[in-house]
């Protein structure tokens, strides 16, 4: 399987609402409730659960602490499974992800890789 070589990182606040999507509560796939989160399709969601910071990440060849592959860029450092599509672990400026945020990726558009004029 061939792994994505970049992902965006989308650092969200957490729901708190019971109600709120991806809070399915015990037994269910709770989705922005940890490091783990849903996949984004960007970051330009807005209102509750909008992006306060994201960073582009790519591959660095090696494998994490997790065992997935690890990522890195723009101070972060992310364990990412690519079939799942989560952040399995995740440092932001050498720091664990503070509580109440929630991380949630998008994989990048390969066309917007620079090309040579």
């Amino acid at each position: 399987m061939s792994h994505p070589q970049s992902y965006e990182i989308l650092i969200v606040p957490e729901f708190t609402d019971e109600k709120a999507p991806g809070t399915e509560g015990a037994g269910g796939d709770a989705t922005g409730s940890s490091v783990r989160g849903a996949a984004a399709k960007g970051s330009d969601g807005g209102g509750p659960g909008a992006a306060i910071r994201s960073a582009v990440v790519t591959a660095t060849g090696e494998t994490g602490e997790t065992g997935y592959p690890r990522y890195a860029g723009e101070g972060m450092v992310a364990d990412i499974d690519p079939r799942t599509q989560s952040v399995e672990g995740l440092l932001i400026d050498g720091s664990e992800l503070a509580y109440g945020l929630a991380a949630r990726i998008a994989e990048r558009d390969r066309t917007q890789r620079d090309t040579d004029g």
